[in-house]
């Protein structure tokens, strides 16, 4: 390792202002090729991902979806189409094509970093958070660098808010069950990223969260009735993103 490299997380949080989505490219600066994935790219904005990559000269392995999006197209397709060395990644449970379909708790490892697949399903049936760990460090700071605790929560769990659940297999209790169980056991200083958020806001915690979430800090009958409550417009661009993301961004053979 470069003793040099005080910190080997490559990390860049990505916005696509039209659908609000946020993606996340991670790599590990501790290797010459920099392994990296990317989390939740979206078609429009592949050559904004593609030129960043090249730029800062890493080597996707990964591309990888928290589940099914209803709200625009992965860009995961057509990375694949420029990019020969990425493999495209979604859980098993959604049913959905991918090269590598995660079973839940599954592993996805790039250089000595890798992303844990918890199962939170409720928004859709197939819904991962991806869990970062460095399998050399496992949590305890050393005298070269320390990796803060982080999580990618997709469309579960957003900044003090959360997925709908009125479409796509969703289920409210569900949700609520597999959040809580899943994301907010996490230590209360794992930094939460979600898939989505239309207020401006990039980052939250566990320890926010279950203080000031607006529908999961509340007790499961008073979630179900929020929920039950809720009257939200259709996506508008379901019928032409669910397709297309069942066949990983693109409708043809990848």
């Amino acid at each position: 390792m470069d003793t040099k490299v005080r910190n080997p997380l490559l990390f860049r949080q990505l916005f696509d202002m039209e659908s609000y989505t946020y993606t996340y490219l991670l790599a590990d600066l501790r290797f010459e090729e920099k392994p990296a994935v990317l989390i939740d790219p979206v078609d429009t904005k592949v050559q904004r991902d593609v030129q960043l990559i090249t730029e800062l000269g890493v080597q996707l392995l990964y591309s990888l979806n928290t589940h099914v999006h209803a709200d625009h197209v992965t860009g995961t397709g057509l990375l694949k189409k420029q990019l020969k060395t990425v493999k495209s990644v979604i859980s098993k449970a959604s049913g959905a094509k991918a090269d590598v379909h995660l079973e839940p708790f599954e592993k996805v490892y790039f250089g000595n970093f890798y992303l844990e697949a918890r199962p939170t399903p409720g928004h859709t049936s197939g819904c991962l958070t991806y869990v970062l760990y460095d399998s050399t460090s496992c949590e305890t700071p050393n005298s070269l660098y320390y990796i803060p605790r982080i999580a990618f929560t997709g469309d579960a769990l957003l900044i003090r808010g959360c997925g709908r659940t009125d479409f796509q297999q969703g289920n409210a209790e569900l949700l609520y069950e597999s959040v809580h169980k899943h994301i907010f056991s996490l230590p209360d200083d794992t930094l939460l990223y979600p898939a989505h958020d239309y207020h401006g806001r990039h980052v939250t915690t566990v320890e926010e969260e279950k203080k000031w979430n607006t529908r999961l800090s509340k007790s499961k009958e008073e979630f179900l009735a929020m929920m039950k409550a809720l009257k939200l417009d259709y996506p508008k661009l379901i019928d032409f993103a669910l397709p297309r993301n069942m066949c990983c961004g693109i409708l043809e053979e990848q």
